[in-house]
């Protein structure tokens, strides 16, 4: 089966408590607002029958969907997090078992029974030891874990509005996959990790890695992948050769992004390339 391990999707539940909210995150009709703005979104995108109707079309048999660290919530006071990620965790158990097996889930900051794995924001990885007792629990149980950047620490006021995608969000995946490889990786070696979006680009230091000391063949790690989510062939390629296919699966990051040219990025390295990145990689990573 293709298996696209990077979607979010809002069970109702969680769309309702959004609407209920005043300080971000909280919807203001169809527009999500977050302390970096206001944006449009399409909630429809939202419903079970449309996300499978979308598989359909990409030629994709299975999603995961995550919770976004990007909505902030973990910089929210405790109990508001803990409210808002349990709402979403109740729906979307709701939404996997009505999939037909067509969506599987991570859950957002704990390992939870009946979840394909676990997702932390990139900075959590700042603090290894209090994360520690989550990647003890889940190596203990050969639970993956899915790295994606969360809000900016300090929205920018005088930036045009592309900023925080491009600059922030791989900034963020930059530092954690690093911050993985030099202290990490060594604590929980048998632990499978994937990092969103190529990891912001960091497998492209790794010439410069090499020349500051680091035998750069140590990065080629077996448990650590790389979600190609919004890339295209030019950056696809160079990860590709850099590591090999077999440390990237494929990701959408639908509905925030339309991925078709990473769909016709894939395709155009041909079969065998399609089959590692999005049936074969999932299917070990997610073990």
């Amino acid at each position: 089966m293709t298996v696209d391990i990077h979607q979010h999707l809002w069970p109702e539940q969680f769309v309702v408590a959004l609407g209920r909210r005043t300080a971000p995150p909280y919807l203001d009709g169809v527009e999500l607002v977050l302390r970096e703005g206001r944006f449009a979104i399409d909630l429809e995108q939202n419903r079970l029958e449309r996300r499978l109707a979308v598989l359909d079309a990409d030629g994709v048999d299975v999603a995961v969907i995550s919770l976004q660290p990007t909505l902030g919530t973990g910089d929210l006071p405790a109990r508001q997090r803990e409210e808002l990620e349990q709402i979403w965790l109740d729906g979307v158990r709701e939404v996997v078992a009505a999939s037909d097996g067509r969506l599987l889930a991570f859950a957002p900051g704990r390992r939870e029974e009946g979840f394909a794995g676990t997702s932390l924001e990139a900075r959590a990885l700042d603090d290894l030891d209090a994360v520690g007792p989550l990647l003890d629990e889940l190596e203990r149980h050969s639970t993956p874990l899915f790295v994606h950047p969360g809000a900016p620490a300090a929205p920018p006021t005088d930036r045009p509005s592309w900023w925080t995608a491009v600059v922030d969000y791989p900034a963020q995946m930059h530092g954690a996959y690093y911050r993985w490889l030099s202290a990490g990786r060594e604590r929980w070696p048998s632990l499978r990790v994937a990092f969103a979006i190529l990891a912001g680009g960091a497998p492209f230091q790794l010439e410069r890695l090499g020349q500051r000391g680091p035998d750069t063949r140590s990065i080629l790690d077996p448990n650590t992948y790389l979600d190609v989510a919004t890339y295209a062939r030019r950056s696809i390629e160079l990860c590709a050769q850099a590591f090999g296919v077999e440390h990237l699966l494929y990701g959408s990051d639908r509905p925030v992004v339309e991925p078709i040219q990473t769909l016709q990025a894939l395709r155009g390295f041909g079969e065998s390339v399609v089959k590692i990145v999005s049936i074969d990689n999932p299917r070990t990573f997610l073990g």
